[in-house]
């Protein structure tokens, strides 16, 4: 455990130096965040039909996506793609760790160093210039912070499936290009979930990426009661471990044939 830890810092720590990437994606996120929420506010200017969600709770919504949307798992380690298409990988298979376990340390990192660098000063500009709402409630803020701590552990398990893959597909550019398609949409970063039509909700619920980012957005904003925290909680854990299982399988049949590139 310490060597993972030990692996998950120094990730972290190096991460930490992409001051002006994180610069460049704030800026990115913060125009981002204003052109979606005037979308939004036209939207329901023009129509007097009630609504799942105020717009007002739909305006937090998007600046807590903003804010938290590096922790999503948009692509692969760009890293470890280098040293798969490179032959280099090899050595990564000769180190005293558990190969899972330290990708998975390093998808971690990855996950929230960049996005605490945007989401601080983020947050601090919604919160005074565009009127973000604070949590309903101190059990509602402690709720979001449990679940969003499982969202960005689910975050990295899928990435770490994701980088799994590329064993077998080398670039991992199409797999990728699936899953960033299925997290938009399913995720509510595109859309609130609410919002879908009721017949998909049974659906979109049962998927592993509401809990991404739906889940602790909606207990921040008092939708999804207290009472029912641990339901959906237990569903991210349940979507964690599955996700866990699956990369370990998959990596184990992987390393049993394993080919490594560029001689």
């Amino acid at each position: 455990m310490i060597s993972y830890w030990a692996i998950l810092s120094a990730r972290f720590r190096s991460l930490l130096q992409y001051r002006s990437a994180a610069l460049a994606g704030l800026i990115t996120q913060v125009v981002w965040g204003l052109i979606r929420v005037m979308i939004f506010q036209a939207f329901y200017r023009s129509t007097n039909a009630e609504q799942p969600m105020s717009g007002s709770d739909v305006e937090t919504y998007i600046w807590l996506g903003q804010a938290f949307l590096a922790a999503l798992p948009w692509n692969i380690d760009t890293d470890l793609r280098a040293l798969i298409r490179s032959g280099w990988i090899g050595y990564e298979l000769v180190r005293p760790v558990d190969l899972y376990w330290y990708w998975l340390s390093r998808a971690l990192s990855w996950r929230t160093a960049p996005m605490l660098m945007r989401a601080v000063p983020l947050l601090v500009f919604a919160f005074v210039l565009m009127g973000m709402s604070p949590p309903v409630s101190v059990g509602a803020g402690l709720a979001f912070a449990v679940s969003m701590c499982a969202a960005i552990v689910l975050s990295s398990a899928i990435t770490t499936f994701l980088n799994v893959t590329m064993l077998w597909t080398i670039t991992g550019d199409g797999i990728t290009q699936m899953t960033f398609g299925l997290v938009l949409i399913f995720s509510g970063m595109l859309v609130p979930l609410p919002l879908y039509p009721d017949w998909s909700q049974p659906i979109i619920n049962a998927m592993p990426f509401r809990g991404l980012v739906d889940t602790p957005y909606r207990l921040y904003l008092g939708h999804i009661p207290l009472s029912e925290f641990a339901g959906v909680l237990a569903h991210q854990l349940v979507w964690i471990l599955t996700f866990v299982v699956a990369g370990r399988i998959a990596m184990a049949r992987a390393l049993r044939r394993v080919v490594v590139q560029g001689g």
